[in-house]
């Protein structure tokens, strides 16, 4: 998703090392088809939830894409043994799925069409975007700024004040603005995901969902400073994005990552020794990451989740 410009993986390393005949299924629903474990070349694909702003050290061109080399593509490429010849993280903080296939502008150069790092050669694709096609970082700034205000009118006007001011905006007269939004991002993802095809025919592709953003239920969530209804419809926005891209990449022919259910309990909201995403005031130091968004755990939880996807047997 977009930023301001826009556990262990020792034994699933190991296990992959023995795993060269493994046969593979998809994520878990849909028709299983037999494929040893990919060595590569790996191309991973995405925005900022991929590329791990803020988390050290930054690699890669341009310096605007703020990829970490402690990002998920780059977990999941160790843990499968690859060499350096053959990964390569094309990921870019702010992108949308028009930057898979132009060239996307940062604050700090330009990152190519991310589609043009495909080749027929290629064997491993991994793919998280969506988010900021509904606008997912502009909806939670707009819902904070609401939060705010609930909490003073809270206090003046003693329990009187709007329970979800956010959502209000966004939904009016049975009319849901942001899943018309969903549905719009769910089709282009449908034509990235034929173009890969195209572009990369004997390659594996597996499309990355979104961490727990925010608790899994209640209304509760400081770290946010949301109205307690707005916590419940931004939990049930990403939820509709997730089974989204899910159904878009069962549609292709495609695998599909749950980093969902893994990182339950883990959001934003939750103690800051357990969390995978940071709040709107990282706990820099010891947990450095963009705002709302992964932090190193959080990275390494969803190579987790990769990992268990792309090595899972029938």
């Amino acid at each position: 998703m977009r930023t301001r410009t826009g556990f262990a993986l020792a034994a699933v390393a190991s296990g992959v090392a023995l795993a060269a005949a493994v046969t593979v299924g998809r994520d878990g629903g849909g028709t299983a088809s037999a494929h040893t474990v990919p060595k590569g070349p790996y191309v991973a694909l995405g925005d900022s939830y991929t590329a791990g702003p803020g988390i050290p050290g930054r690699h890669g061109r341009p310096a605007g894409c703020e990829r970490s080399d402690r990002n998920y593509p780059a977990l999941v490429a160790a843990g499968l043994g690859l060499r350096s010849a053959e990964f390569r993280d094309v990921s870019c903080s702010g992108a949308v799925t028009a930057d898979l296939s132009a060239a996307q502008s940062t604050d700090d150069g330009v990152n190519p069409a991310q589609l043009s790092a495909l080749t027929a050669s290629t064997r491993l694709v991994t793919l998280g975007i969506g988010g900021n096609d509904i606008g997912f970082a502009s909806l939670l700034t707009r819902c904070v700024k609401d939060g705010v205000k609930y909490q003073l009118e809270e206090r003046i006007m003693s329990g009187a004040a709007d329970r979800a001011p956010c959502r209000g905006r966004y939904v009016s007269d049975g009319t849901d603005e942001i899943e018309g939004r969903i549905g719009t991002a769910g089709g282009r993802l449908s034509g990235v995901l034929d173009d890969i095809r195209r572009r990369a025919p004997g390659a594996r592709v597996y499309v990355v969902g979104y961490p727990a953003i925010l608790p899994a239920e209640g209304t509760d969530c400081a770290a946010l400073g949301l109205a307690p209804g707005d916590v419940g419809f931004l939990r049930e926005t990403e939820h509709r994005l997730n089974a989204e891209l899910r159904q878009r990449a069962r549609a292709a022919g495609a695998g599909y990552v749950d980093t969902y259910t893994p990182s339950a309990g883990r959001d934003a909201c939750a103690d800051a020794a357990v969390r995978w995403i940071e709040p709107l005031v990282p706990a820099a130091p010891a947990a450095p990451a963009a705002p709302a968004h992964p932090n190193e755990r959080g990275e390494r939880g969803m190579a987790d989740a990769v990992l268990r996807a792309v090595t899972a047997t029938d």
